[in-house]
């Protein structure tokens, strides 16, 4: 009975102890895009750390509407795009301002820093840094159309029937630089935006006749350039990387008048319970060798400094035949949409969709 009485306890003892421990593990609750978190970047994380992370799959939608329904709780780290920080916070006060003295600042390539600096800036405060980044530009065929360098050589006279692009907003963004106006600088004055979305207007019903078909899905767009039957077009860069594969004469080529930019940042909750472990998570990810491990899983690249040489070569390759130094820097980031732009927009397609 001693005996028994004695295992009796030892089991409780031990029972409790890996209650204190579980009590005592310590975890970053993530809420981010898929596979902005892979099972491998996680295990190793914890095994220099000791920290677990939960990681929570979402979008931008579903990352408002859950931090709001908490004013800022239930995450410790979070990943909205660089253009949705500022607006969502004005309107549910869900975050609270970056501690740049936390993190290396030397891991990221600088001028998305600033882009993501500038646009999640709230009253005078930093909300976000960026992670993960792709672009639309241009997916040519350098064997049947070379020369296409920009947005507006998709109208040249010797491609006829031949191109393919959205009738959607970043086709108006990105012809709006091709003809040489900045259309985010007129964000704040509606009057001079109409005016841009005007000039662009004129020049997209010019060039329809060069639209072998406005494409609405990835897929279509792809099939259009795999056939022949669209030698270049508008679209991401991850479609033009993949279409590489197929055939070695078509990439993404980033435009002379700017990539149109989307970042996926790093945010921290109002109401973080380990935001310790959110700075540690976000300078461990911006490692060259780990973010290379994100890029590998994602598809995209991260704004890590150096992480391209580390990725699949073959992915790499296709990335630094796209993107120079320039061209990155060049890049045009998307910045918040103020109220009423997105009519303005909408009334323009319309009218280029109906125009004969």
């Amino acid at each position: 009975m001693k005996i028994t009485k004695n295992i009796m306890f030892l089991m409780a003892g031990a029972a409790a102890f890996a209650s204190v421990q579980t009590a005592n593990a310590e975890t970053l609750q993530l809420l981010t895009w898929g596979g902005y978190a892979p099972k491998a970047v996680v295990d190793m994380f914890k095994a220099e750390t000791g920290i677990d992370v939960e990681v929570t799959k979402s979008n931008n939608e579903d990352m408002i509407a859950k931090l709001s329904a908490t004013r800022g709780g239930g995450f410790d780290l979070v990943q909205p795009s660089q253009d949705r920080i500022a607006s969502a916070h004005a309107e549910f006060n869900i975050y609270k301002p970056i501690d740049l003295s936390k993190i290396d600042t030397s891991q990221f390539i600088a001028s998305m820093l600033e882009a993501t600096k500038k646009s999640s800036m709230f009253e005078g405060a930093v909300y976000g840094v960026p992670h993960v980044w792709g672009t639309s530009g241009l997916i040519v065929n350098s064997d049947k159309a070379a020369d296409i360098k920009d947005y507006t050589d998709l109208c040249n006279e010797a491609y006829k029937g031949k191109v393919t692009y959205r009738l959607k907003r970043p086709t108006l963004i990105g012809f709006a630089f091709a003809l040489g106006m900045d259309p985010f600088a007129a964000y704040d004055d509606e009057a001079k935006y109409a005016e841009i979305m005007a000039k662009v207007e004129e020049k997209l019903i010019s060039c329809k006749g060069n639209v072998k078909a406005y494409w609405s899905g990835g897929d279509a767009m792809k099939n259009l350039m795999r056939s022949g039957e669209a030698v270049a077009a508008m679209a991401w860069d991850a479609g033009g990387w993949q279409l590489n594969d197929d055939n070695k004469e078509i990439n993404f080529v980033a435009p002379a008048s700017g990539a149109l930019g989307w970042i996926d940042a790093f945010a921290i909750p109002r109401k973080s319970k380990n935001e310790a472990a959110a700075y540690k998570w976000i300078n461990f990810v911006m490692q060259p060798k780990i973010a290379a491990m994100i890029t590998d899983a994602a598809g995209n690249f991260t704004a890590s400094k150096g992480a391209d040489a580390f990725v699949d070569a073959k992915l790499s390759a296709k990335y630094q035949a796209s993107f120079s130094a320039a061209a990155i820097d060049n890049i045009k980031w998307y910045p918040p949409v103020p109220a009423g732009l997105e009519i303005i927009e909408g009334k323009t397609l319309d009218r280029v969709k109906a125009a004969k």
